[in-house]
C-alpha cells in the first residue's frame, strides 16, 4: 500500500523547509517553501500545516536555525531563539516544544548543523513509531468490522490506526464529520481514508449526534491534541460534543495521544487558541461588518465522556493516567 500524501507532507531541503499546503488540500498540491525560522513560523500560524504538521516543521526549522546560527556569535543563543519563537505559534498542541527539546538536547556546539540534523531525524523516526505503536493499541480495540466516527484530522495517528488494522484482518469503515470551518475532516482525513482503501462518509458537523443515535456506530474515535493528567481532552472544537452524544447512547470514544501531558496536571494548565472570528465567518462567505465571528479553536472533553485514552504504551482509563509515566520517560 502506497504511502499517504500527508503522511510526508512537511520535507527539508537544502533551500528550506517545503510545507504541504493543506488549506487548499486535495484540490491542489501546493508547496509553500520556507527559507527562514520565521518563514516556518508563519506557516503554521497561517494554517498551511496542521495536526502533527507543525511536529516536523519544528523539527526542520531548528536545522533551518542551525544554518542561520553558523556564523553569528552565539550559535546556541540563535538555536534557543529559534525554538522559543516556533513553540509559540500554536500554543494549545505541545507538538512543537517536544520537538524543540528533543532538538535542543541533541544540539552540539562543535558540529552545530550536523548534530541538529540528526537530532531532528532522529525526531522524525520517534514521531513516526510512536505513531504505529498507538496505531496498533487503538486497533486492538475495535471489532473487526467497526464502524467509527471521527472529528478533525487525525493524521499519522489515523494512518498509524487503519494500517493496523488492515494488517490484523479488521476491515474498518469511517463517518468523518466534515470540521468546520477549515474542513479538516472532509478534505484531509476522508481523502486519506481514501486513498488507503477504506469505505469512508463524510458528514456536516451537525449530524454528529444523530448519527451515534442511529445504532450504526460502534466507537468514536479521535486524537487529542493535548491530554491532561488528570484525564482532560483537547482537541479541535466539536469534539466536546460528540463525546457527550456518544456517551449518552453508549458508544465508547476512544482518545489518541502518544502521552498525557505531565507538564498538564489539569484543563487549566492548557492555553486554548482562539482564533480569528473572520476566519469563520470567511468560510461561509459572510462579509457585513455588522456580524462577528468566534472561533476558540479547541474545545476541553472532561473525562467522564471519555472511555479510553490511548497512548503507544497501550489504553489508560482517564483516571489511571499516572501510571504512563510511571513506567519511565
Amino acid at each position: 500500500m502506497a504511502t499517504p500524501i500527508l503522511a510526508d507532507s512537511v520535507r527539508l531541503a537544502d533551500d528550506g523547509v517545503h510545507i504541504l499546503d493543506r488549506r487548499v488540500f486535495p484540490a491542489r498540491q501546493e508547496w509553500v517553501r520556507c527559507a527562514t525560522v520565521e518563514d516556518v513560523a508563519r506557516a503554521i500560524e497561517a494554517m498551511v500545516t496542521q495536526s502533527s504538521g507543525p511536529y516536523f516543521a519544528a523539527l526542520w526549522a531548528m536545522v533551518l536555525a542551525a544554518r542561520e546560527a553558523v556564523d553569528r556569535p552565539d550559535p546556541l543563543a540563535h538555536l534557543r531563539w529559534a525554538g522559543e519563537r516556533i513553540i509559540a505559534t500554536r500554543p494549545t498542541n505541545n507538538h512543537q516544544r517536544e520537538a524543540v527539546r528533543s532538538v535542543l538536547a541533541g544540539a552540539d556546539g562543535t558540529d552545530l548543523v550536523g548534530s541538529v540534523l540528526a537530532a531532528a531525524r532522529a525526531g522524525d523516526r520517534r514521531y513516526r513509531a510512536r505513531s504505529r505503536e498507538l496505531g496498533e493499541h487503538t486497533a486492538k480495540l475495535l471489532p473487526d468490522a467497526a464502524a467509527v466516527l471521527t472529528h478533525c484530522w487525525a493524521d499519522l495517528y489515523l494512518v498509524g490506526l487503519v494500517t493496523a488494522a488492515q494488517e490484523m484482518g479488521k476491515t474498518l469503515t469511517f463517518h468523518c464529520t466534515e470540521t468546520r470551518p477549515y474542513q479538516q475532516g472532509a478534505r484531509l482525513t476522508a481523502h486519506t481514508l481514501a486513498e488507503m482503501g477504506v469505505e469512508t462518509t463524510v458528514i456536516t458537523d451537525n449530524m454528529g449526534a444523530a448519527v451515534l443515535a442511529s445504532g450504526r456506530i460502534d466507537a468514536l474515535v479521535t486524537a487529542a491534541d493535548r491530554v491532561t493528567m488528570d484525564g482532560h481532552v483537547v482537541n479541535k472544537v466539536g469534539t466536546l460534543g460528540l463525546a457527550i452524544a456518544a456517551h449518552a447512547h453508549r458508544v465508547p470514544y476512544l482518545a489518541m495521544v502518544h502521552a498525557p501531558d505531565p507538564l498538564a496536571p489539569t484543563a487549566a494548565d492548557v492555553p486554548i487558541e482562539y482564533r480569528a472570528g473572520t476566519e469563520v465567518l470567511s468560510a461561509v462567505g459572510v462579509v457585513d461588518p455588522r456580524i462577528r465571528g468566534h472561533y476558540p479553536a479547541f474545545d476541553v472533553t472532561p473525562p467522564r465522556y471519555v472511555t479510553t485514552v490511548v497512548t503507544d504504551r497501550g489504553p489508560f482509563d482517564p483516571a489511571a493516567l499516572a501510571a504512563y509515566h510511571e513506567e519511565g520517560p
